[in-house]
């Protein structure tokens, strides 16, 4: 059984290709999700977002087209295509589409 889903395989692919934008929406495709850890492709179109929340584990954001907002707590800080953050666990933070974006999302969990 394998633990990643959704994603060719023994091919390469470019991550932003596989999900599409849809408008007024976000988009979300899991790759792989196990106990402690997640990972996830979003799409989000201008103007959409994610409510500021908590997890129990650290989340790195990658950045694969576009340009997000993000609060990690209360710092706003703006990340762009190939760039990354580290969004810690039990700090709250957020995303916004001031322009649409697309993302790779992996989050480790404590175990």
């Amino acid at each position: 059984m394998s633990l990643i889903k959704n994603i060719e395989f023994s091919t390469p692919l470019k991550l932003a290709d596989l999900i599409e934008y849809q408008p007024g929406q976000i988009v979300s495709m899991t790759i792989a999700q196990i106990p402690t850890a997640n990972i996830t492709l979003f799409s989000l179109d201008k103007g959409e977002g994610i409510s500021t929340h908590t997890t129990s584990g650290d989340a790195m954001v990658q950045i694969l087209d576009g340009e997000a907002e993000i609060t990690i707590g209360d710092k706003v800080i703006i990340v762009k295509e190939g760039e990354t953050v580290i969004m810690p666990s039990d700090i709250p933070h957020g995303l916004e589409a001031k322009k649409r974006f697309k993302l790779l999302l992996t989050v480790i969990k404590k175990h």
